[in-house]
């Protein structure tokens, strides 16, 4: 399996992380290796499935440092979750955020998330890890690390009431935690989860922004259908058309980004049943939906982004697949 951006990420920022302690690689990759890591003689290392807990666990073990694990979660930014990355920056407030992130996380080999409602707020629960006892903690430490990087791009400041829940004792480094992850900590409870206060869940994401959220949103979508298929042609030029919403690349383009030639995307289209040109009305058609029901965006707007060089044109084709116009279908689905 391909490794995701993250996981790259992950791997890079771990060797420079040991390279800051002084912890030359061939030292790093020697013990690793003896401890069982099995890709690393591979083309393109990462920080993927048990090796991962493989590298971080000798990574401590180099560098002495048994906080290494939130250093290494605090060093990627939310950048590194790629599309899923710039939908939850672009989200209205950390509700949304939190949504995005249980539903498309599996799909960018992120933790796997909880949520369960608690005095009216939200518990966010990290779920079980497949791993044994003693590495719980530090892989829990990472885990926890990533979020709050996370939590940190989209708002600024701490979170009054928030409070992480963790599921072991005490540790004797627990004065980092405070820095680390920016909010109260407690240790012994029953679960590892961070618990959020519902006015919390109203902070505004600081880069809202309601149309390209649509466009990220749609990516992720097209990426979680993708784990439970085989990829195929018409999904590959979906993805790049809805990756690239607002400035639409031609057939040539799109053939050119599949390493193919045009007659041969054509051709492989047609044996799915498909053309270039009716997938393009497709993604027209979801994203106009999308842009009507999510944003404030005008008419005219919403044609603009859609390359619809006027807005008549873009109302023919609206009433062509909803069967009525943009305004009658933004008012039928809004509450």
């Amino acid at each position: 399996m391909t490794p995701t951006r993250l996981q790259l990420d992950l791997y890079e920022q771990l060797l420079a992380e040991l390279k800051k302690s002084g912890v030359m690689p061939d030292k790093f990759f020697k013990r690793a290796a003896a401890k069982g890591w099995s890709t690393a003689n591979s083309a393109h290392p990462a920080f993927n499935g048990f090796d991962s807990v493989i590298l971080l666990m000798t990574a401590i073990e180099l560098t002495k440092d048994p906080s290494f694990a939130m250093r290494l979660g605090r060093s990627v930014d939310i950048t590194s979750y790629g599309t899923l990355g710039f939908a939850l920056m672009t989200c209205a407030n950390l509700r949304e955020s939190i949504l995005l992130l249980l539903r498309y996380g599996k799909a960018f080999s992120l933790p796997q998330w909880e949520a369960h409602e608690h005095n009216g707020g939200l518990l966010l629960r990290l779920g079980v890890l497949s791993t044994a006892p003693e590495h719980i903690r530090p892989v829990t430490e990472l885990c926890f690390a990533q979020l709050s990087v996370t939590g940190s791009s989209l708002y600024r400041g701490q979170i009054q009431g928030a409070e992480l829940q963790f599921a072991f004792p005490k540790p004797a480094h627990s004065a980092s935690y405070k820095f680390a992850l920016n909010v109260d900590v407690a240790f012994d409870c029953q679960y590892s989860q961070l618990y959020l206060p519902a006015h919390a869940l109203d902070t505004p994401v600081r880069t809202s922004d309601p149309s390209q959220y649509v466009v990220f949103h749609q990516q992720c979508e097209e990426m979680l259908r993708g784990l439970g298929r085989a990829e195929k042609i018409t999904s590959e030029v979906r993805r790049l058309l809805i990756q690239s919403a607002g400035q639409f690349p031609s057939i040539a383009g799109v053939a050119d980004s599949l390493y193919m030639s045009e007659r041969t995307l054509r051709r492989h289209l047609s044996r799915e049943s498909n053309t270039f040109r009716s997938i393009l009305e497709e993604v027209r058609n979801l994203l106009a939906s999308e842009y009507l029901t999510k944003t404030d965006l005008a008419v005219g707007e919403i044609a603009h982004l859609l390359e619809y060089s006027e807005t008549v044109n873009f109302r023919r084709a609206f009433l062509r697949w909803r069967g009525m116009t943009p305004s009658a279908y933004r008012q039928q689905t809004r509450p």
